[in-house]
């Protein structure tokens, strides 16, 4: 499975467990501080490495240390990062992620290098040859000039997919719908597709994202797994059950289970079964990058 990631890397610092900030110059002690690779890109990427892709990424990083130790643990999985594109006069991006005991995770994000991607040097050889490219946060890539890439990928025969890093918002709806057409899969979570249709039921929201050009929305729902809908019809993938400790990277690890089960001819539902049983593993150790798998373990307790 040869495989492109394409868009945002994150450096994260996770911290755990975290449910109050001390006041003033107060101190609390916890026992996990990790540096973590992620974003919808490096996340997704290295959970794709570690069922058996041969993964290449494509982005921007600053000239930081940052970039260094980003790049060099994504090296570390497996992940080719000779497309990482170093840009001046802009850092790394990166997040504090303060996790709560119940694994819920707020946010303190710096976007960065993310938003300077010129698309003018994306690598069309490597992504017209790939076998899948997955977009990490189209909204940060000029949805309107990556949608004329996305139709040259698409015209070489090869798969696309999409996850989105905005909350849901109908403004960020009319920013990436130049890209939507292009997409054989977008895979949100149910806050964003409820949050950008204004839809009250999640079914009800992935088929407005359908009649907008996608061709499969798999949407992921926390605890109540994942939907599958086409415009044929919708099917539903349980969460696996475990005990919680951090949610942060769940999604990207979704969506490389579901990518990864796809290029294995895997259906969408079995696909997305696989998606949340990767998602399963991530979120009951801390960061994005948890778990120590390989596809015969992650497929191992799949519904038959």
């Amino acid at each position: 499975m040869q495989v492109v990631t394409f868009g945002a890397h994150v450096l994260d610092v996770v911290v755990h467990p975290v449910d109050s900030i001390p006041d003033g110059q107060g101190a609390a002690l916890v026992p996990h501080i990790r540096l973590v690779p992620a974003g919808p890109a490096g996340g997704t990427a290295i959970t794709l490495a570690k069922l058996g892709a041969a993964v290449s990424t494509v982005g921007a990083v600053g000239r930081d240390d940052s970039a260094d130790l980003l790049t060099t643990m994504l090296q570390r999985h497996g992940v080719v990062t000779e497309h990482l594109l170093r840009v001046d006069d802009q850092p790394t991006s990166m997040s504090v992620l303060p996790i709560r005991s119940n694994g819920d995770r707020p946010a303190l994000h710096m976007p960065g290098a993310n938003l300077a991607y010129p698309l003018d040097r994306v690598p069309l050889d490597l992504l017209t040859s790939a076998d899948h490219v997955h977009i990490g946060a189209p909204e940060l890539l000029n949805p309107s000039e990556l949608a004329g890439v996305l139709e040259r990928i698409r015209a070489a025969g090869v798969r696309v997919s999409a996850d989105i890093l905005a909350p849901g918002d109908p403004g960020v709806l009319s920013w990436i719908e130049p890209v939507l057409p292009h997409l054989d899969y977008l895979l949100p979570n149910d806050e964003q597709v409820l949050g950008f249709t204004g839809a009250t039921d999640l079914v009800d929201g992935c088929r407005a994202l359908i009649d907008r050009g996608v061709a499969c929305v798999a949407a992921t729902a926390g605890a109540d797994g994942a939907w599958v809908v086409t415009g044929d019809g919708a099917e539903h993938a349980a969460a696996t059950e475990v005990q919680v400790v951090d949610t942060s990277g769940c999604g990207d690890a979704f969506s490389a289970g579901f990518i990864a089960g796809r290029l294995h001819d895997f259906s969408l539902l079995r696909s997305a079964q696989l998606g949340c049983a990767v998602a399963g593993v991530v979120a009951a150790g801390l960061g994005s990058d948890h778990g120590d798998f390989d596809w015969e373990s992650a497929t191992a307790g799949l519904p038959a």
